[in-house]
């Protein structure tokens, strides 16, 4: 059985890091780079074209998550994005998880009805 190699996207700047990045992960056989990006505009045109496992990108100075890890988990849940900062010794692994809520509903035609027409109140948990 053969295994599908891990679909990479490098958008990492500057390009020293991103050819450092390169290097490190293109001689691995398990792993295929199936783009590579240089103008970050470009990161969610790529994404939505070549649906890769993992997403390498910079991390922002602060080390807070950017807002492009957001809009992309959103859309792309499956997708993991790996965001370094070598000149800081620092990464940070984002991914997309969910959780499932329950409540209880009382069981007749009125609870039916309520839960259903209640269904805003359940957005976000």
């Amino acid at each position: 059985m053969t295994t599908q190699p891990i679909r990479v996207v490098v958008a990492n700047r500057p390009r020293l890091m991103r050819e450092l990045v390169l290097e490190t992960i293109t001689g691995a056989s398990d792993i295929e780079v199936v783009a590579e990006i240089q103008d970050e505009n470009e990161i969610a045109q790529i994404v939505e074209g070549t649906h890769p496992d993992f997403l390498i990108i910079a991390l922002d100075e602060n080390n807070q998550r950017p807002p492009l890890c957001d809009t992309l988990l959103r859309r792309y849940p499956e997708m993991k994005i790996l965001a370094l900062a070598p000149e800081r010794n620092s990464s940070i692994f984002y991914w997309a998880s969910f959780d499932i809520h329950s409540s209880q509903v009382e069981a007749s035609e009125e609870g039916l009805l309520n839960t259903l027409r209640r269904r805003n109140e359940y957005v976000g948990g």
